[in-house]
């Protein structure tokens, strides 16, 4: 599978690796090289400076012929309007976006984006460790 990855923060590095290192083709974009310093020894990936919300740097970093592209920048905005792109202009088959902001997540998924929210996963892992005596934790 081939994986467009935009920001290389420590989510997006650690996919990255984890993905190359079973075998995928993929592609790390960030608009600032030092970012990719992140990513693992070894990587053998490609690293693709540039903004994912401009579609020649989509372009330069292959989404034409890519199988799925997930937005992990720190800003909800970029994520969403990247994705969008890659979904219905360039019609990548698979498209993920990260929303800090779980009422802006309900939004995305409402205008058809997959996203998930590290707020609303990082609540629930809280309260499911905090009720773990055996009480129900609350969704």
């Amino acid at each position: 599978m081939k994986v467009i990855i935009m920001g290389c923060g420590r989510v997006g590095a650690r996919v990255a690796g984890i993905l190359d290192e079973k075998g995928h083709t993929v592609v790390v974009m960030d608009v600032r090289p030092d970012a990719f310093r992140r990513l693992p020894p070894g990587f053998g990936g490609t690293r693709s400076v540039g903004n994912g919300m401009d579609g020649p740097a989509l372009e330069r970093a292959g989404i034409k012929d890519a199988d799925a592209f997930v937005a992990v920048t720190q800003g909800d905005n970029r994520n969403y309007f990247a994705s969008q792109m890659a979904k219905e202009v360039y019609r990548v088959p698979r498209v993920l976006c990260r929303t800090y902001d779980p009422i802006r997540g309900e939004l995305f998924a409402e205008l058809g984006l997959e996203t998930f929210s590290p707020t609303t996963i990082g609540a629930k892992i809280v309260l499911d460790l905090l009720m773990r005596d055996g009480e129900e934790a609350a969704d």
